[in-house]
């Protein structure tokens, strides 16, 4: 493919409204363009890398059975109104109307639609299991879109969904899907984690999520360096501690340290001083959350978290254990009217209506300090058992790097960002009990079918492969989903010879299956070409110039390794095969475990 014909505009300053590497360098590299906040056009480059994935994902599922097909993009609002999403998803689903007034939704994923196309066509225990999925545009109207195609409105995603007459083949067909995705991306040739994840709005029983390791991750992770377990922080366990020897118990001692306009943490433990004490340990002092919970059946309560003074509250892990829809901390102004205090001066002691959940690591724990909900004022003595009568000894904090591993007992946390580019869900019954998605079991009585839900981000997986591999001069593609395989760059053009030789190369290594782009392009310098070569990232570059052709030679680059080697024209198709198999060596060590 002569570049001269291609519709590639590459750029020498990074956009500045572009945020990350991935959403700098594919502006650049002439590979997308901004139509509107989180909204994209899609150039030849990025669409060739987009399909070669979309393949890769074709084919892994195809092992498994699953069947392909395509539904709309817009949505009928009764099939939300149904399974009761309409409104708890909140504004990121752009609702509308038609010249009809109907309600329709843009779909920024297709459970709904996916059920009633089942209910409509499977009746019999007979026609289970069954998996479909698609590979569609998907829009979210995202608050603020950000990061190119990282956290964009419009997107591409593979979301597929399976049916199932029983729990435990939803099970198998699970664990069927997470071990497609793990080949999936072990193809791509990134380093990524499955990680253990909360389900969130989709809702289900259990859900991990795919990982793409980058440093501009969003999301933290936390991983066992002694056995398997990885985890979302947001879900990571946290391990029980030993109990910090304060003495022998006291009474509550009420308004016991006065700690004027001290609200820092560490800076409240130093000042903790009177005739005893000096100042005390940082785990003898706690911390107190007031969150607000909703409920289903759109009731709210209040619920008060109290933690060891250094660690940190986990809000997923409160929300899953009091069993709310959503949880959000009390609003400032509402928290000091409700406590009496200023913040920083506010405890879970005495407070009247609050659901009180306290972390493990206090279990047993003696002669605390805590808001005294009088500000400039802090109790000493608390007893978490005896003075919060009631309250819930659960994991509430957020695990730390270095922590035990709770699944195995051994290893220690190892802390990475991650870019989440897949998911996989145990659903259940959620979406078929609330539509009627029912078969007949062998015994003739309806029974709702048991789902699982699996999306793949299909441009946000593209740019995380970006994010993960580059260098200060571009982009460095693994080869499964790099645009084009070798750049081949003709140094002069108004040369015969060299003309002759690069027409030639082009041509062979075509025919031998290999996708090359040749900068044909007339009037560039050779500085110029290889500034463009190093940003587009192909793994290999081949250069032909006239002094090399005195020598008998043309050049081969591996854009990740920078090794170049010289070699003549006629073993050129040899030489780009042992580069092939070298890089593929290299992906095969790359992926997650």
């Amino acid at each position: 493919m002569k570049q001269s014909k291609q519709l590639i505009q590459t750029l020498r300053e990074t956009p500045k409204d572009a945020d990350v590497v991935s959403q700098q360098l594919m502006m650049r590299a002439g590979m997308i363009q901004k139509q509107a906040a989180g909204i994209y056009s899609y150039f030849p480059l990025a669409l060739r890398s987009i399909r070669k994935f979309e393949q890769i994902v074709r084919e892994e599922l195809a092992k498994d059975g699953c069947q392909e097909v395509l539904m709309p993009m817009v949505q009928p609002a009764e099939l939300w109104q149904e399974s009761g999403r309409w409104t708890f998803y909140g504004k990121e689903l752009l609702r509308f109307k038609d010249r009809k007034e109907a309600g329709f939704c843009l779909g920024p994923t297709h459970e709904e639609v996916i059920t009633d196309m089942v209910r409509r066509t499977v009746r019999s225990y007979k026609q289970l299991p069954i998996n479909l999925f698609q590979v569609q545009s998907k829009f979210r109207d995202e608050i603020r879109p950000r990061f190119g195609l990282m956290r964009g409105r419009e997107f591409i995603m593979k979301d597929g969904y399976s049916f199932h007459a029983t729990d435990a083949d939803c099970d198998r067909e699970y664990w069927a899907m997470f071990n497609a995705y793990k080949r999936i991306f072990s193809r791509l040739g990134v380093k990524f984690r499955p990680v253990e994840a909360d389900s969130g709005a989709i809702g289900g029983s259990f859900t991990h999520e795919f990982h793409v390791l980058a440093g501009s991750g969003e999301d933290a992770i936390l991983s066992c360096d002694s056995c398997d377990y990885t985890s979302n922080l947001e879900k990571t366990e946290a391990p029980a501690l030993a109990i910090t020897d304060n003495g022998a118990a006291f009474p509550l001692k009420r308004d016991h340290f006065a700690t004027p306009g001290v609200v820092g943490q560490v800076e409240q433990a130093a000042g903790m001083k009177d005739a005893d004490h000096d100042g005390m340990p940082i785990t003898q002092t706690s911390k107190f959350y007031l969150f607000r919970a909703m409920f289903a059946d759109e009731t709210t309560k209040l619920v008060g978290a109290v933690l060891r003074g250094d660690h940190e509250v986990n809000p997923v892990k409160v929300k899953n254990l009091v069993g709310a829809l959503d949880l959000e901390l009390f609003p400032l102004e509402e928290a000091e009217a409700f406590t009496g205090a200023k913040s920083g001066f506010m405890g879970p002691v005495g407070l009247k209506d609050v659901q009180m959940v306290v972390d493990l690591s206090l279990k047993g724990a003696v002669n605390l300090t805590c808001g005294a909900n009088k500000t400039d004022y802090h109790h000493f003595g608390l007893d978490p058992a005896r003075d919060l009568p009631g309250a819930t000894f659960a994991d509430i904090r957020l695990a730390l790097e270095q922590d035990t591993c709770t699944r195995c007992g051994k290893g220690k946390y190892q802390a990475y960002r991650g870019i989440e580019v897949g998911q996989v869900f145990k659903l259940g019954i959620k979406y078929s009990k609330a539509m009627g998605c029912t078969f007949l079991d062998e015994n003739g009585k309806d029974q709702p079918m048991i789902m699982g839900c699996y999306g793949i981000g299909v441009t946000r997986t593209v740019a995380a492969v970006i994010e993960q591999n580059f260098d200060e001069d571009g982009i460095i593609w693994p080869w499964p989903v790099a645009p084009y395989q070798v750049h081949l760059l003709n140094l002069d053009p108004a040369n015969a010879e060299v003309n002759l030789v690069a027409n030639r190369l082009e041509t062979e290594l075509e025919a031998a299956g290999f996708e090359v782009l040749h900068d044909d392009r007339e009037g560039m310098s050779p500085g110029a070409k290889f500034k463009d070569a190093d940003l587009l990232g192909f793994p290999l570059r081949l250069m032909v110039g006239t002094k090399g052709l005195k020598e008998g030679v043309v050049e081969l680059r591996d854009r990740r390794t920078k090794q170049v080697t010289k070699v003549a024209p006629d073993a050129v198709l040899g030489a780009v095969r042992t580069a092939k198999d070298r890089i593929f060596e290299g992906l095969e060590t790359a992926g997650g475990r």
